[in-house]
């Protein structure tokens, strides 16, 4: 694989609204950019749902099409380009994207998702029920030039159970 720090993810180009999330991600003393961290994104399309494309390789299957992976740059910043994914169909959860980071020489781990304070399906029990895994998953978007844009600062090891074994 050929990582990049940044990147965009499957039907970003033909699927609107268009997001832009980036930010840093930093060493668990949360002031040192971390480099060569890989993150794995995943959502679902505008109608809920994991859907994998017509030839699916991998965790496509259970992920969907929507996914990709990235890898941290020197001043730990990463950034991806996709859409807004939309809430499930049949269950009460609002929209979110997960995330999975993998640092050099660590079980690879989630973080809370991201979450969107616009969204109309958000619940305040669904703000609260975040452990902040990595920190704080609730972001606001912001539209600029016809993007929806977000930053999320990630802190490595933050609240996640068992760390440091």
């Amino acid at each position: 694989l050929n990582l990049k720090s940044v990147d965009s993810l499957p039907g970003y180009a033909e699927t609107n609204p268009k997001l832009n999330i980036s930010g840093t991600v930093y060493e668990s003393d949360g002031k040192t950019p971390a480099d060569n961290v890989i993150l794995y994104i995943y959502h679902t399309n505008r109608d809920g749902i994991y859907k994998p494309s017509e030839n699916p390789i991998g965790w496509e299957n259970r992920h969907g099409q929507h996914r990709g992976w990235l890898v941290t740059n020197a001043k730990g910043e990463y950034s991806f380009y996709t859409f807004r994914p939309a809430p499930y169909p049949q269950v009460q959860e609002s929209e979110h994207i997960h995330m999975y980071v993998k640092e050099p020489n660590k079980i690879p781990y989630y973080i809370d998702n991201y979450i969107f304070r616009s969204d109309p399906t958000l619940k305040q029990e669904d703000i609260n029920s975040q452990s902040k895994r990595g920190g704080s998953g609730l972001i606001n978007l912001l539209a600029q030039n016809g993007i929806l844009t977000a930053k999320r600062d990630i802190v490595l090891g933050l609240n996640i159970p068992n760390y440091d074994e």
